[in-house]
């Protein structure tokens, strides 16, 4: 156990992002933010933008990164939200603003398996079974007023 804590680097920062996939660039976001961290802007942009390459362009990814006082950093990419996803397979723009009153669109079944199947790759999901994935996704389409439905008729 002693030689665990001594294998640990001390954490300066945790920091939350999202950024479209392949569009991280020493800019305002990401550059102020790890800038200030006094992290290396290139390495991690390279890493990313290589990482996120079967993603397309629009897609947000949510990065969750540990800076370290010795200037290192690792970091774990997520998918995007489950509500991004519902919204493009919807095919909107944005939720209902009245859900349980006004529907927005509709998704099918095979939806929201599909989207379970990529969030269950997160690393907050990998442990639960797919079925529970999809209970939580349809409890986030009925709360945008996204109706899942069996077919689309």
């Amino acid at each position: 156990m002693a030689a665990a804590k001594e294998l640990r680097k001390p954490v300066m920062a945790t920091v939350r992002l999202t950024i479209n996939a392949t569009q991280a660039k020493p800019g305002p976001l990401v550059g102020a933010i790890l800038g200030q961290l006094k992290l290396n802007l290139m390495a991690f942009c390279k890493d990313f933008n290589a990482r996120t390459q079967k993603y397309s362009i629009d897609t947000p990814m949510s990065v969750s990164l540990i800076a370290y006082k010795d200037q290192t950093f690792d970091y774990v990419i997520k998918s995007p939200t489950v509500s991004w996803f519902l919204k493009k397979a919807a095919g909107i723009d944005s939720a209902s603003t009245r859900p349980g009153h006004i529907v927005a669109s509709l998704v099918t079944l095979k939806h929201v398996y599909e989207i379970a199947n990529i969030k269950k790759e997160d690393p907050g999901c990998k442990h639960l079974e797919v079925e529970s994935v999809c209970k939580s996704i349809i409890g986030t389409a009925k709360s945008m007023g996204i109706k899942v439905v069996k077919e689309l008729e």
